[in-house]
């Protein structure tokens, strides 16, 4: 019996196979179908699919013969990788002097017939075979060599689809923990910067208060400037974190919902707004969704209709209609009305087209954004009907 040799490039080898995690596994169906398909082909009554690792060969499917590991030093496969280009047979195993005395031909196997074609991988090394084994002589034909060839190219088809699977989960993985470090550190970010904007909003404020009447006006002035400067960086730096947060609502998964008492619950929210009266739509319904995701898009769109309003009473109607395919929740108010030109860059991040809101306030430009943001990862569309002096109607539809 002769040892098989090692190839040169074996350290490399070795670590392309590590990268299909293939050593060790489990047995699979898919690879099951390929090594029973070589046998029926090749009229065999046993086939293989191996992996020749650094002492060992691993078989990754088996067809009516037992074993998973083989010493390398005793597989015959080990001989076949030396020739990658060639398909490997040996007619009778028994009258080969590199296989007369091995373990496998002369124990209660009994091999005799060995046909291998190595699996190549893209970057050119042989993992193992795929082979098929008989008892006694066997011959195979140009019609099953190149069978043989076909069904290893399926494997390595399927090696390359392992290592691309596990590839995505290493990145989802890696992300998913940026993600999560990311939300951390925009957490501590937003409360390192809100607490000294605390105090510079508490002390111009106290300031104007307290010592009003020794004051410049261009002082008080000046000082009314920084107080609200910080409140709206403030803002700026509440909306952002609202905005990245939208995946992690999406992630909760859907619950059952009733409309009516949804709608009830949201508009309490505005309750103490004693200027705003809502008109909501009659009846009720049972609707399956993201019932956070929804909750934030109707509070954003309604403190819209409050904010930007320039009417003395305040007018909200709030309408659900549903059919077979989705169901659309209806935001509108009585305010001044969006010109036709804006209405295409709405929804975009940072957009303002306001001076200020109702209360002097300047906008951030984030929460319609956030709106459109959540709307469509729930696969849904927003749209707006706008008349200026009249008000605008916000439609969310979202598919059942």
């Amino acid at each position: 019996m002769q040892f098989p040799e090692i190839p040169d490039n074996d350290r490399e080898r070795l670590k392309n196979i590590e990268e299909f995690s293939i050593l060790d596994s489990m047995p699979e169906r898919e690879y099951n179908e390929i090594t029973k398909l070589a046998s029926y082909i090749c009229n065999t009554p046993m086939s293989q699919l191996n992996i020749v690792h650094q002492k060992t060969q691993f078989t990754k499917s088996n067809y009516g013969i037992p074993g998973v590991y083989t010493p390398r030093e005793l597989s015959v496969c080990a001989h076949a990788i030396n020739q990658p280009n060639e398909v490997f047979i040996v007619p009778d195993l028994r009258k080969d002097d590199r296989f007369y005395d091995n373990p496998a031909v002369v124990g209660e196997v009994a091999l005799v017939f060995y046909a291998g074609v190595s699996l190549i991988s893209p970057e050119g090394f042989a993992l193992g075979t795929l082979c098929v084994l008989d008892n006694k002589p066997h011959e195979l034909s140009e019609l099953q060599i190149d069978t043989l060839k076909a069904l290893a190219n399926q494997v390595i088809s399927l090696l390359e689809l392992r290592r691309s699977k596990k590839q995505l989960e290493a990145a989802k993985t890696e992300l998913e923990e940026k993600n999560q470090e990311l939300e951390r550190f925009s957490y501590v970010v937003a409360h390192d910067l809100k607490s000294p904007l605390n105090n510079i909003t508490g002390l111009a404020k106290y300031v104007i208060k307290k010592h009003a009447a020794g004051l410049d006006p261009e002082i008080q002035e000046i000082l009314q400037t920084l107080a609200d400067s910080s409140e709206r960086l403030k803002r700026l730096i509440d909306g952002i974190l609202e905005h990245s947060r939208c995946e992690k609502q999406i992630a909760e998964s859907k619950s059952e919902v009733d409309t009516a008492a949804f709608i009830a619950e949201t508009t309490q929210f505005f309750s103490y707004y004693k200027d705003c009266s809502f008109n909501i739509a009659e009846g009720s319904s049972k609707i399956l969704v993201n019932k956070t995701a929804l909750s934030q898009i109707l509070i954003n769109l309604i403190s819209n209709a409050i904010k930007y309003n320039d009417k003395k009473e305040i007018l909200i109607d709030i309408g659900f209609t549903e059919n077979t395919e989705g169901f659309t929740f209806t935001v509108g108010d009585n305010g001044p009305g969006i010109e036709e030109k804006n209405i295409a860059d709405i929804f975009g991040i940072f957009k303002v087209f306001a001076d200020s809101d109702r209360f002097g306030q300047q906008g951030t430009g984030i929460g319609l954004a956030t709106v459109k943001k959540l709307v469509t990862k729930l696969g849904g569309d927003i749209t707006l009907v706008s008349t200026i002096g009249k008000g605008s109607v916000f439609n969310v539809t979202l598919p059942k």
